[in-house]
């Protein structure tokens, strides 16, 4: 393997660390699929559909994500926004996530004295 395939993997597996929670912040306000791509994108953030739709219907599974049709117009879409359990889920994952920011800042700074 070579060194930027093997950085490229690394990078891949920090980010999907992250996207769960990334996915759940975004989902404070209501959106369907598209439209949550979409406003991902708009802040940097590429989600492949492939990857999101999935995962969507699991945190919807586990009852993290409030969802329901809209049936109305020609086209039905999923929509989906954070339920109760989801924000403190989200709540607990931030701060996990602060804490071990500050755990791998740590030790990255030692070794840099």
């Amino acid at each position: 393997m070579e060194k930027n395939e093997i950085l490229d993997n690394m990078v891949m597996e920090l980010k999907r660390g992250t996207q769960i929670m990334i996915v759940l912040d975004a989902l404070r306000k209501t959106q369907y699929g598209y439209s949550l791509l979409q406003v991902l994108n708009e802040k940097q953030t590429h989600i492949e559909a492939g990857t999101l739709y999935p995962l969507l219907r699991r945190l919807d599974k586990q009852g993290l994500l409030d969802s329901q049709w809209d049936t109305t117009e020609s086209r039905p879409r999923k929509y989906y926004q954070l339920s109760a359990f989801g924000i403190e889920i989200l709540e607990a994952l931030k701060n996990a996530w602060v804490e071990m920011i500050n755990e791998v800042n740590q030790i990255i700074m030692e070794e840099k004295i």
